[in-house]
């Protein structure tokens, strides 16, 4: 079995940093209350669904967060990583509501980094990566519902998951959310939509024997098309083990609006590994590919920083700016240190994200950690509340 380095992402071409992971198993133990899981229908049949995965560009109600917890994941970096993530909710709670769930014994001392503008909630968790651990939303006939998603560390890569492992069904018995179940084990940053029925995957982080084993790819979308409402599925190829969540489609391609795509880019001239043959992969795909309506996707490159002008290092540090998370009237994205690079990624998003601000930060801790701003955070669709 390969080592798996780090964390999230490794880098081959980024500097040695510290270990922050420990490997090791742990169990998955959907709870909650939840909705029957009916039998897949068959793909391409049946009535359309009521159900429906929106994109992330339409209105918030929230943006869930995780405190980070735990010294045996993060070891000593354990104080700047919730630096960061303090000062990304801060950030986004200028926007719409934020709520941090940590632990019980940790909530006080989150809610005074975050400060008043957030919501701190005292909820057992480990880690920071909301996007995979909070229940993936979708509205169902009106119906705001949560898909729990069974994560598992993935695939029992990283131990200290328990509370991660039970958060999604926590967080809708706490909301008054009903729980979409489904028998397949996944991750939110596995996917990517428009919203108006097309999902983006790589098949490396789903099509898994440590997360669905004995799963056909066929299999995996009929039910990806019954739990998330989709009716497109484009799948890109991805990169299996070399990094924990086996390369989510979130660090590789983004909608930018319906037929349009951000398609991650090594930085010019810098040298082919496995990473740039997955872009080089995705965009063959997306040049032949066609949206849920039929129509052909129009690509734009979302080039990566000079890896030596970056001011973050480490083995799984993610120096990619598809990471990034739209909120309310706002997009937020990492600043690496290469000014020009950082300027140009700033262009490209506000010309496709217009009357938006755009808000770079520097989340050198969180990217060490192999992941991003995307990852950190979780959207619930709805109209925020007033007051």
């Amino acid at each position: 079995m390969p080592d798996f380095a780090l964390s999230r992402r490794t880098m081959l071409r980024a500097a040695a940093g510290v270990g922050l992971l420990t490997l090791g198993g742990v169990a998955c133990a959907p709870s909650g209350d939840e909705e029957p899981a009916p039998e897949p229908a068959p793909p391409g049949g049946g009535a359309p669904s009521a159900r429906r995965f929106g994109a992330e560009w339409e209105s918030h109600a929230r943006t869930f967060m995780s405190w980070p917890a735990s010294t045996g994941i993060w070891d000593s970096q354990l104080p700047d990583v919730r630096q960061d993530i303090a000062g990304l909710a801060r950030a986004v709670g200028r926007y719409e509501p934020v709520v941090m769930f940590a632990r019980p014994a940790q909530a006080e001392a989150a809610q005074r980094a975050c400060g008043d503008g957030v919501e701190v909630v005292p909820l057992p968790v480990d880690d920071l990566w909301a996007r995979d651990t909070v229940p993936v939303f979708v509205e169902d006939s009106g119906t705001l519902k949560g898909v729990d998603l069974n994560f598992s560390g993935w695939g029992n890569k990283q131990k200290e998951h328990g509370n991660d492992t039970a958060l999604a069904g926590a967080l809708l018995a706490r909301y008054g959310i009903e729980r979409v179940s489904t028998p397949l084990v996944a991750e939110g940053g596995s996917f990517e939509t428009d919203g108006r029925g097309t999902l983006l995957v790589t098949e490396s982080s789903v099509v898994n024997d440590r997360r669905n084993p004995g799963r056909s790819r066929d299999e995996i979308e009929a039910e990806l098309k019954r739990a998330l409402g989709v009716t497109k599925v484009i799948w890109f190829a991805g990169v299996r083990d070399q990094d924990i969540t086996d390369a989510h489609v979130d660090c590789l391609v983004r909608f930018a609006a319906p037929g349009v795509v951000l398609l991650d880019q090594p930085f010019p001239g810098a040298p082919e590994d496995v990473w740039s043959r997955s872009a080089a992969q995705a965009k063959e795909v997306l040049r032949e590919a066609t949206d849920a309506s039929g129509k052909p996707l129009q690509v734009i490159e979302l080039p990566q920083p000079d890896p030596d002008r970056i001011t973050g290092r480490g083995d799984a540090f993610v120096s990619s700016y598809i990471n990034f998370y739209v909120a309310n009237k706002s997009l937020f994205l990492p600043r690496f240190g290469d000014a020009a690079a950082d300027d140009r990624a700033q262009q490209i998003l506000r010309e496709h994200f217009p009357g938006r601000d755009i808000v770079p930060l520097k989340i050198d801790n969180i990217a060490s950690g192999g992941g991003g701003i995307h990852c950190s955070t979780h959207d619930q669709p709805g109209t925020p509340a007033s007051g």
